[in-house]
Protein backbone atom coordinates (compact mmCIF):
# COMPACT_ATOMS: atom_id res chain seq x y z
CA UNK A 1 0.00 0.00 0.00
CA UNK A 2 0.98 3.71 -0.10
CA UNK A 3 2.05 5.21 2.95
CA UNK A 4 3.50 9.36 3.15
CA UNK A 5 6.78 9.08 4.81
CA UNK A 6 10.14 11.14 5.81
CA UNK A 7 13.78 9.37 6.29
CA UNK A 8 15.78 12.10 7.41
CA UNK A 9 14.74 15.77 9.50
CA UNK A 10 14.39 18.94 6.72
CA UNK A 11 11.90 21.01 4.33
CA UNK A 12 8.39 19.49 3.31
CA UNK A 13 10.56 18.48 -0.04
CA UNK A 14 11.54 15.43 2.68
CA UNK A 15 7.90 13.90 2.39
CA UNK A 16 7.61 11.25 -0.26
CA UNK A 17 4.86 8.39 -0.62
CA UNK A 18 6.44 4.76 -0.57
CA UNK A 19 4.97 1.33 -1.23
CA UNK A 20 4.78 -0.55 2.35
CA UNK A 21 3.55 -3.31 3.79
CA UNK A 22 -0.19 -2.95 5.03
CA UNK A 23 -0.79 -3.49 8.45
CA UNK A 24 -3.09 -5.47 10.46
CA UNK A 25 -5.98 -4.95 12.97
CA UNK A 26 -4.30 -6.90 16.21
CA UNK A 27 -6.25 -7.58 19.36
CA UNK A 28 -8.19 -4.16 20.56
CA UNK A 29 -7.87 -2.51 17.24
CA UNK A 30 -9.65 -2.03 13.88
CA UNK A 31 -8.26 -1.45 10.50
CA UNK A 32 -9.77 0.67 7.92
CA UNK A 33 -9.76 2.03 4.16
CA UNK A 34 -8.41 5.05 4.68
CA UNK A 35 -10.63 7.87 2.72
CA UNK A 36 -9.16 11.10 4.30
CA UNK A 37 -6.64 11.61 6.80
CA UNK A 38 -5.50 14.45 9.23
CA UNK A 39 -2.20 16.65 9.17
CA UNK A 40 -0.90 16.89 12.58
CA UNK A 41 0.82 20.88 12.80
CA UNK A 42 3.50 19.00 15.36
CA UNK A 43 4.45 16.61 12.91
CA UNK A 44 6.07 19.68 10.50
CA UNK A 45 7.77 20.20 13.47
CA UNK A 46 8.83 16.59 13.99
CA UNK A 47 9.92 16.65 10.29
CA UNK A 48 11.74 20.14 10.21
CA UNK A 49 13.83 18.64 13.60
CA UNK A 50 13.31 21.54 15.35
CA UNK A 51 11.33 18.79 18.25
CA UNK A 52 14.12 16.21 17.82
CA UNK A 53 15.40 16.86 21.57
CA UNK A 54 12.14 16.93 22.44
CA UNK A 55 10.18 14.04 20.29
CA UNK A 56 12.81 11.57 19.06
CA UNK A 57 11.88 9.68 15.84
CA UNK A 58 13.12 6.38 13.95
CA UNK A 59 13.78 6.72 10.23
CA UNK A 60 12.01 6.09 8.01
CA UNK A 61 8.98 8.36 9.76
CA UNK A 62 5.45 7.58 9.16
CA UNK A 63 3.20 10.53 9.06
CA UNK A 64 -0.79 10.73 10.36
CA UNK A 65 -2.30 10.42 13.48
CA UNK A 66 -6.17 10.63 12.42
CA UNK A 67 -8.08 9.34 10.24
CA UNK A 68 -11.67 8.33 8.91
CA UNK A 69 -12.48 5.32 6.93
CA UNK A 70 -14.58 2.10 5.99
CA UNK A 71 -13.63 -0.71 8.65
CA UNK A 72 -12.45 -3.74 7.04
CA UNK A 73 -10.15 -6.02 9.55
CA UNK A 74 -11.92 -6.16 13.50
CA UNK A 75 -9.34 -7.31 15.56
CA UNK A 76 -9.82 -9.96 18.55
CA UNK A 77 -11.91 -8.44 21.77
CA UNK A 78 -13.58 -5.61 19.64
CA UNK A 79 -17.37 -5.19 19.68
CA UNK A 80 -19.62 -2.93 18.53
CA UNK A 81 -18.48 -2.03 15.40
CA UNK A 82 -18.38 -4.66 12.04
CA UNK A 83 -16.87 -4.83 8.64
CA UNK A 84 -18.39 -1.90 6.21
CA UNK A 85 -18.61 0.78 9.26
CA UNK A 86 -17.90 4.25 8.58
CA UNK A 87 -15.36 5.40 11.06
CA UNK A 88 -12.92 7.91 12.38
CA UNK A 89 -10.32 7.74 14.94
CA UNK A 90 -6.97 7.96 15.98
CA UNK A 91 -3.52 5.42 15.80
CA UNK A 92 -1.30 4.41 18.73
CA UNK A 93 1.43 7.24 18.74
CA UNK A 94 3.98 4.85 18.49
CA UNK A 95 2.76 3.40 15.24
CA UNK A 96 1.19 6.50 13.23
CA UNK A 97 1.06 6.17 9.96
CA UNK A 98 -2.44 7.29 9.64
CA UNK A 99 -1.65 9.20 6.16
CA UNK A 100 -1.77 5.72 3.89
CA UNK A 101 -4.43 3.50 2.14
CA UNK A 102 -4.80 1.67 5.08
CA UNK A 103 -4.40 2.38 8.97
CA UNK A 104 -4.78 0.61 12.30
CA UNK A 105 -6.89 2.83 14.41
CA UNK A 106 -6.72 1.85 18.24
CA UNK A 107 -9.38 4.87 19.18
CA UNK A 108 -12.38 5.17 17.20
CA UNK A 109 -16.58 5.96 16.97
CA UNK A 110 -18.75 6.07 14.15
CA UNK A 111 -18.71 9.02 11.53
CA UNK A 112 -21.13 12.04 12.48
CA UNK A 113 -23.73 11.14 9.26
CA UNK A 114 -23.27 15.18 8.98
CA UNK A 115 -19.74 15.04 8.38
CA UNK A 116 -17.70 14.61 4.71
CA UNK A 117 -15.00 12.53 4.60
CA UNK A 118 -12.67 15.32 4.89
CA UNK A 119 -14.61 16.65 8.37
CA UNK A 120 -13.79 13.17 9.92
CA UNK A 121 -10.43 12.55 8.67
CA UNK A 122 -9.41 15.71 10.53
CA UNK A 123 -11.35 15.51 13.27
CA UNK A 124 -9.70 12.99 15.66
CA UNK A 125 -6.81 14.60 16.75
CA UNK A 126 -7.96 17.79 17.23
CA UNK A 127 -10.50 16.45 19.36
CA UNK A 128 -8.51 14.53 21.26
CA UNK A 129 -6.23 17.41 21.73
CA UNK A 130 -8.97 19.72 22.60
CA UNK A 131 -10.12 17.38 25.17
CA UNK A 132 -6.52 16.79 27.07
CA UNK A 133 -5.78 20.45 27.42
CA UNK A 134 -9.70 21.62 28.68
CA UNK A 135 -9.43 18.93 30.89
CA UNK A 136 -6.17 19.51 32.39
CA UNK A 137 -7.26 23.09 32.63
CA UNK A 138 -10.42 21.97 34.03
CA UNK A 139 -12.37 24.55 31.82
CA UNK A 140 -16.69 24.59 32.49
CA UNK A 141 -19.65 26.40 32.86
CA UNK A 142 -18.88 30.10 34.00
CA UNK A 143 -15.00 30.27 33.17
CA UNK A 144 -13.50 32.50 30.63
CA UNK A 145 -10.67 30.36 28.48
CA UNK A 146 -8.36 32.66 26.09
CA UNK A 147 -7.48 30.27 23.27
CA UNK A 148 -4.13 31.08 21.67
CA UNK A 149 -4.45 30.61 17.36
CA UNK A 150 -8.05 30.15 17.66
CA UNK A 151 -8.77 29.49 13.77
CA UNK A 152 -6.17 26.35 13.31
CA UNK A 153 -7.17 23.25 13.16
CA UNK A 154 -6.97 22.57 17.06
CA UNK A 155 -8.39 25.88 17.87
CA UNK A 156 -11.50 25.60 15.61
CA UNK A 157 -12.15 22.38 17.29
CA UNK A 158 -11.12 23.92 20.96
CA UNK A 159 -13.66 26.83 21.05
CA UNK A 160 -16.28 24.80 20.46
CA UNK A 161 -15.76 22.11 22.65
CA UNK A 162 -15.06 25.04 25.45
CA UNK A 163 -18.25 27.03 24.74
CA UNK A 164 -20.47 23.28 24.67
CA UNK A 165 -18.52 23.29 28.70
CA UNK A 166 -20.57 26.26 29.37
CA UNK A 167 -17.32 28.79 29.43
CA UNK A 168 -17.04 32.24 27.43
CA UNK A 169 -14.35 31.83 24.69
CA UNK A 170 -11.79 34.36 23.88
CA UNK A 171 -10.30 33.15 20.40
CA UNK A 172 -6.91 35.27 19.13
CA UNK A 173 -6.82 35.29 14.58
CA UNK A 174 -5.83 37.58 12.23
CA UNK A 175 -8.55 40.09 11.75
CA UNK A 176 -9.96 38.38 8.26
CA UNK A 177 -11.07 35.30 10.68
CA UNK A 178 -12.91 37.45 12.98
CA UNK A 179 -16.66 37.03 12.06
CA UNK A 180 -15.28 33.33 11.54
CA UNK A 181 -14.04 32.85 15.11
CA UNK A 182 -17.98 34.41 16.37
CA UNK A 183 -19.47 32.28 14.29
CA UNK A 184 -18.18 29.37 16.38
CA UNK A 185 -18.70 31.16 19.75
CA UNK A 186 -15.99 33.04 20.67
CA UNK A 187 -15.26 36.57 21.07
CA UNK A 188 -12.19 37.57 18.26
CA UNK A 189 -9.28 39.56 18.90
CA UNK A 190 -5.28 40.06 17.11
CA UNK A 191 -2.41 38.28 18.64
CA UNK A 192 0.55 40.39 18.72
CA UNK A 193 1.35 43.40 20.83
CA UNK A 194 -0.96 45.00 23.03
CA UNK A 195 -2.78 41.33 23.42
CA UNK A 196 -2.91 41.60 27.32
CA UNK A 197 -4.75 44.63 27.26
CA UNK A 198 -7.20 43.87 24.31
CA UNK A 199 -8.28 40.50 26.08
CA UNK A 200 -8.65 42.49 29.52
CA UNK A 201 -10.86 44.66 28.09
CA UNK A 202 -12.63 41.73 26.78
CA UNK A 203 -12.98 40.46 30.22
CA UNK A 204 -13.05 42.45 32.87
CA UNK A 205 -13.41 39.75 35.12
CA UNK A 206 -10.15 37.79 34.16
CA UNK A 207 -9.21 34.68 32.37
CA UNK A 208 -9.30 31.82 34.25
CA UNK A 209 -6.82 29.72 31.45
CA UNK A 210 -5.03 29.93 28.26
CA UNK A 211 -5.32 27.11 25.88
CA UNK A 212 -1.98 28.15 23.45
CA UNK A 213 -2.06 26.68 20.03
CA UNK A 214 0.57 29.41 18.06
CA UNK A 215 3.39 29.59 20.49
CA UNK A 216 5.74 33.06 20.63
CA UNK A 217 3.81 34.96 23.17
CA UNK A 218 3.85 32.82 26.14
CA UNK A 219 5.09 35.93 28.66
CA UNK A 220 1.94 37.69 27.54
CA UNK A 221 -0.06 34.44 28.10
CA UNK A 222 1.01 34.23 31.90
CA UNK A 223 0.90 37.70 32.22
CA UNK A 224 -3.50 37.73 31.18
CA UNK A 225 -3.83 34.65 33.62
CA UNK A 226 -1.31 35.61 36.39
CA UNK A 227 -0.02 32.21 36.87
CA UNK A 228 1.83 30.20 34.66
CA UNK A 229 0.02 26.85 35.68
CA UNK A 230 -3.39 28.36 34.50
CA UNK A 231 -1.35 28.35 30.80
CA UNK A 232 -0.96 25.02 28.61
CA UNK A 233 0.57 25.03 24.83
CA UNK A 234 0.46 22.67 22.46
CA UNK A 235 2.79 24.27 20.31
CA UNK A 236 6.60 23.31 19.55
CA UNK A 237 7.95 26.81 22.67
CA UNK A 238 10.62 25.53 24.19
CA UNK A 239 10.58 27.93 26.69
CA UNK A 240 7.55 26.31 27.97
CA UNK A 241 9.24 24.46 30.80
CA UNK A 242 11.57 27.19 31.96
CA UNK A 243 8.52 30.07 32.22
CA UNK A 244 6.44 27.32 33.75
CA UNK A 245 3.90 26.33 31.37
CA UNK A 246 3.01 22.78 30.67
CA UNK A 247 3.78 21.57 27.11
CA UNK A 248 1.00 18.82 26.39
CA UNK A 249 2.12 16.18 23.86
CA UNK A 250 -0.45 13.41 22.59
CA UNK A 251 -0.18 10.37 24.81
CA UNK A 252 -0.46 7.37 22.97
CA UNK A 253 -4.25 6.24 21.97
CA UNK A 254 -4.07 3.11 23.11
CA UNK A 255 -2.61 4.19 26.48
CA UNK A 256 -4.75 7.22 27.68
CA UNK A 257 -7.40 5.43 29.24
CA UNK A 258 -4.94 3.92 31.61
CA UNK A 259 -2.88 7.21 32.22
CA UNK A 260 -5.89 9.03 33.34
CA UNK A 261 -8.19 6.01 35.14
CA UNK A 262 -10.95 6.02 32.85
CA UNK A 263 -12.43 3.14 31.68
CA UNK A 264 -14.36 4.74 28.60
CA UNK A 265 -11.67 5.72 26.02
CA UNK A 266 -14.41 7.45 23.56
CA UNK A 267 -15.19 9.48 27.06
CA UNK A 268 -11.23 9.92 27.08
CA UNK A 269 -10.33 11.19 23.96
CA UNK A 270 -13.60 13.33 23.32
CA UNK A 271 -14.50 11.29 20.16
CA UNK A 272 -17.95 10.47 21.79
CA UNK A 273 -18.61 13.69 22.91
CA UNK A 274 -17.81 15.14 19.09
CA UNK A 275 -20.43 12.51 17.81
CA UNK A 276 -22.82 14.17 19.94
CA UNK A 277 -22.19 17.40 19.16
CA UNK A 278 -22.18 16.89 15.56
CA UNK A 279 -25.53 15.61 15.66
CA UNK A 280 -26.96 18.36 17.20
CA UNK A 281 -25.15 20.90 15.22
CA UNK A 282 -22.64 22.18 17.32
CA UNK A 283 -19.56 20.40 15.95
CA UNK A 284 -17.82 21.73 12.98
CA UNK A 285 -14.70 20.41 11.59
CA UNK A 286 -13.31 23.24 9.18
CA UNK A 287 -11.54 21.99 6.46
CA UNK A 288 -8.64 24.98 5.49
CA UNK A 289 -7.82 22.61 2.17
CA UNK A 290 -8.19 18.97 1.29
CA UNK A 291 -4.85 17.36 -0.46
CA UNK A 292 -4.41 14.31 -2.32
CA UNK A 293 -2.28 11.84 -0.51
CA UNK A 294 0.54 11.85 -3.26
CA UNK A 295 0.76 16.15 -2.37
CA UNK A 296 1.64 15.64 1.02
CA UNK A 297 4.60 18.36 0.91
CA UNK A 298 2.25 20.95 -0.64
CA UNK A 299 0.14 19.93 2.41
CA UNK A 300 3.06 20.50 5.04
CA UNK A 301 3.64 23.79 3.11
CA UNK A 302 0.26 25.39 3.72
CA UNK A 303 0.44 24.23 7.40
CA UNK A 304 3.93 25.32 7.59
CA UNK A 305 2.20 29.13 6.02
CA UNK A 306 0.05 29.83 9.06
CA UNK A 307 -2.25 30.83 6.76
CA UNK A 308 -4.48 28.22 6.96
CA UNK A 309 -7.91 28.13 8.72
CA UNK A 310 -8.74 24.58 9.82
CA UNK A 311 -7.46 21.68 9.24
CA UNK A 312 -5.15 20.13 6.77
CA UNK A 313 -6.19 16.45 5.41
CA UNK A 314 -5.07 14.27 2.85
CA UNK A 315 -7.40 12.38 0.76
CA UNK A 316 -7.14 8.92 -0.97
Amino acid sequence: MRAVQFSEYGPAGVMHVAEVEEPHAGPGTIRIAVRASGLSTGETSIRSGRMRDVVPVTFPYRTGFDAAGVVDEVGDDVTGVGVGDEVFGMTATTARGANADHTVLVAWAPKPAAWSWEEAGGAAGSVETATRVLDRLAVGAGHTVLVQGAAGGVGTVAVQFAVARGATVIGTAGEHNHDFLRSLGSKPTTYGAGLVERVRALAPGGVNAVFDCAGGALPDLIAITGNPARVVTIAPDLTAAALGVHLSHGVPAGDTAAAVGAADPLAVHGLGIAVELAGQGRLRVPVAAAFPLTEATAAHELSESRHARGKIVLVN
